[in-house]
């Protein structure tokens, strides 16, 4: 059988695969193998396969990425997440749609931390929707708001995304922390301004909260030194 045969059969079967929902990892390497396997051998398909798994886990750069979920997961449990929270909520509360402002600020800052979308989107979610809810807040615009912010996670650094492109890549990932900087501002400014639009348009939806004095305002935001830290 030639090797463009194996190939057509190895996609079908890829595909076959994918549809009974295998995970994608673990299905393309026993395919990629078996399908290596039969052009060169059982010998270097197994070779191969050692090899390749040997290199993959033996990179130290790799090593960063538990060191940033490691961090990510002492923010949560520590209670950062609702500090900011409650920072970012003395600065936009008594403005309409002032929680959904603060959970974007709040979220922005923690993905400074933290670095993954899913645990950032958890971390604030669970922090910021039933405060949003118990203030009145319309359902679609709390969860709606806590689940685009979260995405900023894997945008504004560090960004655990950036560095397994930048392994496979071959580029400097401080330089791809970099380039994140911008864009991770911009999209968080426009959910700010969908917040504010949402909040005009629809004023129910978002109503805003009690008047914060100054000295109250200064002492949450003692809050932010924990990030700055």
């Amino acid at each position: 059988m030639d090797p463009v045969t194996i190939g057509l059969i190895g996609i079908v079967v890829l595909v076959a695969v994918f549809l009974l929902g295998m995970p994608v990892g673990f299905t393309m390497a026993f395919i990629g193998t078996i399908g290596f396997c039969v052009i060169k051998g059982l010998d270097s398909g197994l070779g191969l396969l050692a090899r390749d798994f040997w290199d993959t886990f033996s990179t130290y750069s790799l090593t960063v990425i538990p060191m940033f979920v490691f961090m990510g997961s002492v923010a949560f449990y520590s209670g950062m997440s609702g500090r900011l929270y409650d920072a970012a909520y003395l600065g936009f509360g008594k403005m309409r749609g002032g929680l959904a402002l603060a959970t974007v600020v709040a979220t922005a800052g923690f993905s400074a931390i933290c670095g993954s979308t899913n645990a950032t989107a958890a971390a604030m979610g669970k922090v910021s929707i039933p405060e949003m809810r118990r203030y009145g807040y319309d359902p679609s615009l709390a969860a709606g708001c806590a689940a685009a912010a979260g995405s900023l996670g894997i945008m504004i650094p560090p960004s655990t995304i950036f560095i397994i492109y930048g392994i496979l890549a071959q580029e400097s990932i401080g330089k791809l922390f970099i380039a994140g900087v911008v864009p991770g501002v911009i999209l968080a400014c426009l959910f700010l301004l969908a917040v504010i639009i949402w909040a005009r348009v629809r004023p129910d939806a978002a109503p805003g909260g009690a008047q914060v004095s100054l000295k109250s305002k200064l002492i949450g935001m003692t809050g932010l030194l924990e990030m700055a830290a």
